[in-house]
């Protein structure tokens, strides 16, 4: 988040004095001689520094001190009364602190390492003072220390002092300081913490404990300089705004200024007195650097509590946001996710982590607000695997379930239409308008008794499977075979709009492959086989129908019915098929049809028209108007003029439809049909 935001510049006047490689090649190896850090901060004085800050820690004794040598000398040592302090450089650098504005820094050691003193303590300025009466210092939920690394009692001539430690994560990268410590119970402030204090012209800290209580501890909310308020988490660590990479903060070499060079910038500047020098190991792990000084993130600190900006976990928006994120996202995820494929799932998972990831953006650097946002997101992207397999294994089930059920009985590109569209097929049973056929052999009684089982068996697989994939090619679904009779569907299980057209082209291709095949057949010695086919087109329930044991997906209802009928009409009428009115309408742009008659088969009141598809276009047919002038006759009662046309017709060419209406023509010229017949012929048997 930082790197995509980027750097930005300091709010406030914040230097370094950076004991860099240059310093040391001039000055000689760390550590100098105190007395020229002494001449070092006394120069950052001159130049009107408005408070100082070392991060560098003088626990031992100068052993360069020219005291040290007069001790072994005690001859000489009265010699040099007068100028004792000058030849002490511990005693030096105290004396220059104490005319400054300066913050010491020393050590917290968190571990117990035998070496504790009671009377080894830090003495920081600050009057720290808590906001709630009725708690201690004790009670607060501070990070414990064992002991102080305090500096020596000659150099702790400072203004204040305040710690330097730093606890980087598990990571190692430092994204949280400490403000306060607790040491014996009593908390003590950090340098930049006091370096802040003092630029601000604030003697005071106040300490404000949250509320809550856990193990007998109270955490913290913050701590406040005059009415600057800084956040904190319960342990008092504030989480740094950072201003950017290594040298977001000016630095100033230190040898610059120990050859008297002149910055003007230093007048009233807070200085920053540290090192960037590699073998010094004061090298730390930040979100822009995977090395930045300590001292720069000293700065940062202090830039931060001016500035009034640190970053602040907010825990009730975090809340809120987790759970809407868990609630709303992980619902709409789930929706879309079962509703839709697993790209458009993943699309719409990649949209909720960017806005997630976009909303945590806006409120880190928009409010300077920390939101987790780990859990929410993780959880976004469980919902999306976990649903996304769930989702996997139910399309892979149901494949293997369509694939199953419909291979045998559907054309595979059909299936595979299916497999790509599942959602096209119901099996729970719904109403549909389709068209279903039957079709069967003509006296399949008496060619079968002519037959031994087994050539029976192969004649029938042959026939069955010739008949199957014109149907299956023609876009239809094989219902069931019952004996030598198809039963056969078009419109389901996938929508087909055009399912009468695609049925009837079945039908008459069907009928041109039995003409085939009969004589090729009749060749093998196998019989000569006629075939009846009944087509009907209306509304119908499809879906599973059977026991809870054995069940099947089929047609059920009426117009199923009729067209069993119509199947059953063509050895009376010679015709090989025969539709219903509602199936030719849908076809009548595309097949010429011959109306048949007008009929009233067994089970049903209502009179059917009924037609014989005779071929694909509209081309005109002599004989196909002379027999449609002939049923118009016929229909109107001009019994006579029927008669005579049909003779016409079947002299020149014999049907036994123009017989079957001759035979009708003659009863009703001997006996005519009540005043009222509307032309319907009503068929008391199947």
């Amino acid at each position: 988040m930082f790197q995509w935001r980027g750097a930005e510049a300091p709010r406030h006047p914040i230097i370094i004095i950076d004991i860099d490689e240059p310093s040391l090649a001039q000055m000689g190896q760390w550590p100098w001689p105190r007395n020229i850090v002494s001449v070092l901060v006394e120069k950052i004085q001159q130049q009107g520094a408005k408070a100082i800050g070392l991060d560098m820690m003088f626990i031992e004794p100068d052993r360069t001190s020219p005291i040290h040598f007069l001790k072994s000398y005690p001859q000489l040592a009265s010699s040099f009364s007068s100028i004792t302090s000058n030849l002490d450089h511990d005693q030096q650098l105290g004396d220059v602190l104490a005319q400054g504005n300066s913050v010491l820094g020393y050590a917290m050691i968190s571990k117990d390492d035998g070496l504790k003193k009671p009377a080894d303590l830090p003495f920081p300025s600050a009057n720290l003072s808590l906001a709630t009466d009725n708690v201690s210092f004790n009670q607060l939920q501070l990070i414990p220390v064992y002991r102080a690394a305090i500096n020596q009692v000659s150099i702790a001539q400072a203004l204040s002092e305040g710690f330097l430690n730093f606890f980087p994560e598990s990571s190692g990268t430092v994204h949280k300081v400490p403000l306060l410590l607790a040491l014996d119970g009593t908390p003590y402030p950090s340098m930049a913490l006091e370096l802040a204090r003092i630029a601000m012209n604030e003697n005071s800290l106040k300490i404000h404990p949250a509320e809550s209580i856990s193990e007998g501890k109270r955490g913290l909310i913050g701590l406040s300089i005059g009415n600057n308020f800084i956040p904190t988490d319960d342990q008092g660590q504030m989480t740094i705004n950072f201003r950017g990479p290594w040298r977001s903060f000016e630095y100033i070499s230190a040898v610059e200024l120990l050859n008297d060079k002149k910055f003007p910038q230093l007048n009233q500047a807070i200085v920053l007195l540290g090192t960037s020098a590699i073998g010094l190991l004061d090298l730390q792990t930040t979100p822009f650097s995977r090395m930045s000084p300590g001292v720069e993130i000293h700065a940062n600190i202090i830039d931060n509590i001016l500035a009034a900006d640190p970053l602040k976990h907010d825990i009730l928006t975090e809340i809120g946001i987790t759970i809407t994120l868990l609630i709303v996202g992980g619902l709409s995820l789930s929706l879309l996710l079962t509703r839709t494929g697993p790209l458009v799932g993943a699309i719409g998972a990649l949209l909720i982590v960017l806005a997630t990831i976009a909303g945590n953006y806006l409120f880190l650097f928009k409010n300077a607000s920390i939101v987790g946002i780990t859990y929410p997101l993780l959880t976004i992207v469980i919902i999306c695997l976990v649903v996304t397999l769930s989702n996997y294994f139910l399309v892979e089930r149901q494949k293997q379930f369509i694939q199953g059920a419909f291979r045998h009985y559907l054309a595979p590109k059909v299936v595979e239409q299916l497999l790509q569209h599942p959602d096209q097929l119901s099996l729970s049973g719904q109403e549909k308008e389709l068209t279903v056929m039957f079709s069967d052999i003509r006296n399949f009684t008496s060619i079968s008794e002519k037959m031994d089982s087994v050539a029976l068996a192969n004649f029938m697989n042959r026939y069955l499977t010739e008949m199957s994939d014109v149907i299956m090619q023609g876009q239809g679904m094989i219902d069931k075979f019952i004996g030598d009779a198809i039963m056969a569907i078009w419109g389901t299980p996938v929508e087909e709009p055009k399912h009468a057209l695609q049925a009837v082209k079945s039908a008459l291709q069907m009928k041109r492959l039995t003409e085939q095949l009969r004589q090729q057949w009749v060749n093998e010695n196998l019989p000569e086989i006629y075939i009846g086919i009944g087509l009907n087109t209306g509304p119908m329930r499809v879906g599973n129908f059977g026991s809870e044991q054995v069940f099947n997906y089929t047609v059920i209802g009426d117009q199923v019915n009729l067209a069993s009928r119509l199947e059953g009409l063509n050895k009376i009428y010679g015709t090989t098929i025969l539709i219903s009115e509602r199936t030719k309408n849908m076809v009548a742009d595309s097949i010429k049809c011959r109306a048949i008659d007008l009929v009233r088969v067994k089970g049903k009141l209502q009179a059917v028209e009924i037609f014989e598809p005779l071929y694909l276009g509209k081309q005109s047919n002599p004989e196909l108007e002379q027999w449609q002038l002939t049923l118009n006759h016929y229909r109107q009662q001009r019994f006579e003029q029927a008669r005579s046309e049909l003779e016409k017709l079947n002299r020149k060419t014999p049907h036994l439809l123009y017989q079957l209406y001759l035979q009708r023509v003659e009863q009703f010229l001997q006996t005519p049909p009540a005043t009222d017949w509307d032309g319907c012929f009503v068929h008391s048997t199947k």
